[in-house]
């Protein structure tokens, strides 16, 4: 008697665990991926939880300018977290940049694209700031900016900035964020064009020199230099109602209310300020700060 009831009672164990084990399994979901239609990808296991290789396409991004079968980003996840390498692309299909995920974020080296497949921009982003070595490039391949940042994501030690055709711009040394000895400014010849002397980012007004180009400056160099504008799916908020041609202190938010420039402008163009630079979903990527009309760096979110 005593036998039968355990053989019931182990029978009874293993059709349990085996009926958990199967609705375990079915509340699983995934995907397979339409290159191929054998590797898995997608995978939410039976906790919710986003596992392992992951594609975005247009299907689930409605109302953008993605097709149905277009890659968004791609990547991988465990228990929820982006990890690794995650590669997001344009709605053309170029890659737009590729961010090292630790942890759910963004930890380690990145790159950003033009949309014709040069490089944009790369470093090390940890923490929401740039460490090490920093670069930006003009979409024709050429060096924009050469910046070193010091663990606090300020910047530290020599700094440069070049024309699109290589030529230095502007160079000096930087000591925790701010300009400290000469700084240099160069005409888009290659002739001195400003030298300044600073002292923890305050400016010595009677070290001043100014020189005249040795050659007439064209329209179109001056336009090489990095610079932002007021667009038109842009609102403002500012001192004053402000005409169409933004000129003075005005603050302007894009369509999601989300605050895209700050500062001074002239004729349109941000001269002393920040611009909010935010990836496609919505979240802040970095701030850009410019001093006179030119791109200075970059700094924490607030």
């Amino acid at each position: 008697m005593l036998s039968s009831v355990k053989i019931f009672s182990i029978k009874n164990s293993l059709v349990l665990s085996l009926t958990l084990a199967f609705f375990a399994a079915s509340s699983q979901s995934f995907e397979l991926d339409p290159s191929n239609k054998k590797d898995t990808i997608n995978l939410i296991d039976f906790k919710g939880m986003k596992q392992n290789r992951w594609i975005v396409y247009g299907k689930n991004k409605p109302d953008t300018c993605y097709a149905r079968t277009s890659k968004v980003e791609e990547g991988k996840y465990g228990d929820n977290r982006k990890t690794g390498i995650w590669t997001s692309y344009f709605c053309a299909g170029t890659i737009y940049k590729k961010i090292t995920f630790q942890n759910g974020r963004p930890d380690g080296y990145a790159i950003f694209y033009h949309e014709n497949g040069k490089t944009a921009e790369e470093g090390t982003w940890k923490a929401n700031k740039w460490l090490g070595v920093y670069k930006t490039y003009y979409d024709n391949g050429q060096v924009q900016q050469d910046f070193t940042f010091n663990q606090a994501g300020k910047r530290e030690g020599p700094q440069k900035y070049f024309y699109a055709d290589g030529k230095t711009q502007i160079e000096g040394n930087w000591n925790n964020g701010k300009e400290n000895g000469v700084v240099t400014e160069y005409h888009p010849d290659g002739s001195l064009k400003k030298t300044v002397n600073f002292a923890n980012g305050s400016a010595d007004v009677a070290s001043i020199k100014e020189f005249k180009p040795k050659k007439e400056i064209k329209i179109e160099e001056v336009a090489s230099t990095k610079k932002v504008v007021a667009t038109k799916d842009e609102s403002v908020v500012s001192e004053t109602k402000g005409p169409a041609v933004l000129n003075g202190y005005h603050v302007l938010f894009n369509p999601a209310r989300q605050k895209t420039k700050e500062g001074t402008f002239k004729d349109n163009r941000l001269m002393e300020g920040k611009n909010y630079i935010y990836d496609r979903n919505g979240m802040l990527e970095t701030i850009e700060i410019y001093k006179n009309g030119i791109f200075a760096g970059t700094t924490q979110a607030d």
